[in-house]
C-alpha cells in the first residue's frame, strides 16, 4: 500500500524566490512586536503582578454582568479591578490589585463574598503576594534566558558557523514573534506562557535542524550546485515531513483551543500561533538568511554555473 504523501517527493518549488517579501516582513514584524513590547507590554497575569483571582460563575437561570461586577468590585476601594468574560456562559473572571499585608488580601474576599454569594458561585480563587510574584519573575526570566542560550549554544557547535548564524537568527526570530502574539491577543502572560515559549523555542529548533541538517548533506554531495538551488532542495526534500508534522501538532493544538477549557486556551491559542511560525520560519527565514549570511560551497562557485541541474560530486 503506497504511503500518504501530503507533499510530492519530486517537487521542485522555488521557495527562495519569495525571500526579497518574507525577510523583510519578518524584519518589520520584529521591529514592530519590539516597540509594542516597551509601549504597550505584556499583559501580565497575577503570577507575576501579584494580587487576588476570583473566578465567578453566574447561578442556575442567571447571566453575567460584567458591567454591574466592575461597578461593584471597583467600590471596594482596592483600586481598579479587571473584569473579564470566559468562554462558558456565565463565567467571570476578576482580578484585584495587589494588596498591602494579608488583612489586605484577606479583606477583598471578605467583600467579593459579601456583594456576589447571591448571584454567583466562586469557582477559584487564587492569591499571590509581592514577595511570590517577584521570586516568580525573577525565576521565569532566568530559566527562559538559560534555556535560550543552551540552545543558541547548541546550534553554534552543531552546524558550520553560517548554518549556525542562520538558525541563530530563526530561533531568535520565533521568540520575538511569539512574544508578539501575547502582547496582541492580550493573553495573560503567566508562568504557563514561560512553558509555552519553551516548547516554541524546542520546536523551532527542530525545523531547524532538520531542514539544515539536509543542507550539510546536500553540500557534502553536491560541490558545485548554486547556493540558491541548494536551499531549495533542502526544503523541498524535507517538505513531506514538515507538513506532516506541522498538520498533526495543529490538528492536537486546535483540539485543545475548542475543547480544552479556559485553563488552558490560552497556552494552546499561543502554541498554535507558534507553530505556524515556526514552520515560517525555517523555510522563509532562517534557510534564506544563509544567502545573506554569505553561505558558500567547497567546489566552483555557483556563477561560473550555468546548468541548473545538481551533479554528484566524485
Amino acid at each position: 500500500m503506497r504511503l500518504l504523501r501530503l507533499w510530492p517527493d519530486e517537487s521542485h518549488f522555488d521557495f527562495m524566490r519569495f525571500r526579497r517579501v518574507t525577510f523583510p516582513l519578518s524584519a518589520v514584524m520584529s521591529v514592530v512586536t519590539l516597540v509594542l513590547f516597551i509601549t504597550v507590554g505584556l499583559n501580565y497575569g497575577i503570577d507575576f503582578k501579584g494580587g487576588t483571582l476570583v473566578e465567578l460563575q453566574a447561578k442556575a437561570g442567571q447571566k453575567a454582568d460584567v458591567a454591574e461586577i466592575r461597578h461593584t468590585a471597583n467600590g471596594f476601594g482596592f483600586g481598579e479591578t479587571e473584569v473579564q468574560e470566559l468562554g462558558g456562559e456565565g463565567q467571570v473572571l476578576v482580578r484585584f490589585p495587589l494588596q498591602a499585608g494579608e488583612q489586605g488580601q484577606t479583606a477583598v474576599m471578605q467583600k467579593a463574598h459579601a456583594a456576589f454569594d447571591a448571584g454567583y458561585d466562586f469557582r477559584r480563587t487564587e492569591t499571590v503576594g509581592p514577595r511570590v510574584s517577584g521570586e516568580l519573575v525573577q525565576s521565569g526570566t532566568i530559566g527562559v534566558v538559560l534555556s535560550v542560550l543552551a540552545v543558541l549554544l547548541y546550534l553554534w557547535f552543531r552546524f558550520e558557523r553560517e548554518l549556525a548564524l542562520g538558525a541563530i537568527v530563526g530561533t531568535l526570530h520565533d521568540i520575538v514573534l511569539t512574544v508578539g502574539v501575547f502582547i496582541i491577543t492580550r493573553i495573560e502572560f503567566n508562568m504557563t506562557s514561560i512553558a509555552a515559549i519553551l516548547t516554541i523555542v524546542g520546536y523551532s529548533l527542530n525545523e531547524t535542524v532538520v531542514v539544515f541538517d539536509r543542507t550539510r548533506e546536500l553540500m557534502r554531495r553536491y560541490k558545485t550546485i548554486p547556493v540558491v538551488e541548494l536551499l531549495n532542495l533542502s526544503i523541498n526534500s524535507t517538505m513531506s515531513r514538515t507538513v506532516m508534522t506541522s498538520l498533526s501538532t495543529t490538528l492536537s493544538l486546535v483540539a485543545l483551543v475548542l475543547f480544552g477549557g479556559e485553563a488552558i486556551k490560552g497556552f494552546a491559542v499561543v502554541m498554535l500561533c507558534g507553530v505556524v511560525i515556526c514552520t515560517y520560519s525555517a523555510i522563509f527565514v532562517s534557510t534564506p538568511a544563509l544567502i545573506y549570511i554569505g553561505l558558500r560551497l567547497s567546489g566552483a562557485k555557483a556563477s561560473q554555473r550555468e546548468s541548473g541541474l545538481p551533479q554528484a560530486a566524485e
